[in-house]
């Protein structure tokens, strides 16, 4: 159970809101490099910590993050035309450069100075990977660029794409931690899926259905353990790792690609979940590739011109009764991204904690939700930098590995969940 101004301390990241204030600490993912495919492509809307926005990519190529709304008669530049080095509106012809500032008024004499008065709000974007990250914070505090393992592996080696989720943030992200939930909701996955069958933890998970938590501090975040019997004197151990904010890498299963996550507020009725696999020493097969495009492992399928899951609420995700009582899929509904957000969606747009009633196994979401208010305050009241904003904290992996009872996770695995370049992902 949580108290009710700590759920809405935790939830809101409107502009001026405390939790607000921590994302803008941090690069984020705005959108995929492929939404922005080549210079002058026309420009993208972008809603994030809910401030509407507009991307473009100029003539030069530079990336551009500004306000939607043109400062004439605020008109939304997304009907704009992206064209000679800027983004005209199509209303009157004010044109804007990728920094917001204004370059051309039409209808002004020569020699006039409006242009050197108007800007509008700006933010950089910045390509790193797949992805196109922005930094929303005041500009004397920006960090590093971000340095999360599967951005910085070859693009071979990695496929990266997103969805629209119609929940929270927060209980978004509290579904990646929370692993006990995967030997029923995504049972089926772990038999069928392409990127999950066939490794050998996939029995550990089905032959032992009372997972126990175990869970340990990290530099930015937390190593959330969660163990089942596996051999005699021997536990099999999943163990996943959150960096602050909004940052999960599910354990991996036998040689199949590593997945994860980024969960961006887009306001607080709405999230943006950026997904990936990547393999950190050989590329991608097209078998694999193919699968994450059909809608496998953690991707789905969208509707064309959003990215809106064509399974959603409106049509009550495609749930299939009959297969759910042939036992085809435990939830009936299909796909292992989609199984998840039926549910979180499910909750309603924020969910009411004060009612919740907690367990063991959700060790790993007491803690995540105390370490963020702990932070959220102290940035609040003291001015102190969040954990996770230095990239030397972007360096850890998920790992699946099999150690003595007798030995604690985070010492046996202590290698494994360390980024070694040209080292494959520890897994079972």
């Amino acid at each position: 159970m949580l108290k009710q101004e700590i759920n809405e301390l935790l939830t809101e990241t409107g502009a001026g809101t405390p939790m607000g204030e921590l994302f803008r600490q941090y690069w984020i993912p705005a959108l995929l490099a492929e939404e922005l495919p080549e210079n002058d492509s026309p420009p993208v809307r972008v809603k994030l910590l809910s401030e509407r926005l507009i991307a473009f990519r100029d003539s030069q190529g530079h990336y551009g993050l500004i306000d939607e709304f043109c400062a004439h008669r605020g008109v939304s530049l997304w009907f704009g035309n992206v064209y000679d080095g800027g983004l005209r509106c199509s209303y009157h012809g004010w044109k804007y450069n990728v920094t917001g500032q204004c370059v051309d008024v039409p209808s002004e004499p020569p020699g006039s100075r409006l242009c050197s008065k108007i800007k509008l709000k700006s933010y950089p974007l910045v390509k790193v990977g797949g992805i196109l990250w922005t930094y929303m914070g005041v500009p004397e505090s920006q960090p590093e660029l971000p340095q999360f393992e599967f951005v910085r592996v070859p693009p071979e080696q990695c496929h990266t794409s997103k969805r629209w989720q119609e929940s929270n943030w927060l209980q978004a992200l509290e579904g990646g931690i929370d692993s006990s939930h995967v030997s029923w909701l995504h049972s089926d996955g772990l038999k069928n899926d392409p990127l999950f069958k066939g490794a050998q933890g996939n029995k550990y998970n089905v032959s032992d259905m009372r997972p126990f938590f175990e869970v340990a501090q990290a530099d930015a975040g937390l190593f959330i353990g969660a163990r089942r019997n596996a051999e005699e004197d021997h536990y099999y151990w999943r163990i996943t790792p959150w960096v602050m904010p909004s940052f999960t890498l599910i354990p991996p299963r036998g040689d199949h690609p590593v997945h994860g996550h980024f969960w961006v507020p887009i306001d607080d009725a709405n999230c943006w979940v950026f997904t990936w696999d990547y393999h950190s020493t050989r590329p991608l097969t097209e078998g694999e590739l193919q699968a994450m495009k059909d809608g496998h492992g953690v991707h789905n399928e969208y509707e064309p011109g959003t990215w809106r899951p064509l399974q959603n609420k409106d049509n009550d995700y495609l749930m299939d009764r009959e297969a759910q009582r042939r036992g085809d899929t435990f939830s009936g509904v299909r796909g292992i991204a989609m199984q998840d957000a039926s549910l979180q969606e499910s909750m309603g747009p924020i969910v009411d904690r004060t009612q919740e009633k907690l367990v063991s196994t959700d060790a790993g979401i007491i803690q995540a939700r105390k370490q963020l208010e702990n932070a959220v305050k102290e940035l609040r009241d003291q001015g102190t930098t969040p954990p996770g904003v230095n990239p030397e904290h972007h360096k850890v992996r998920s790992a699946a590995v099999v150690l003595p009872k007798d030995q604690p996770f985070i010492e046996g695995a202590s290698d494994a969940l360390t980024v070694i370049p040209g080292v494959k992902h520890a897994s079972v």
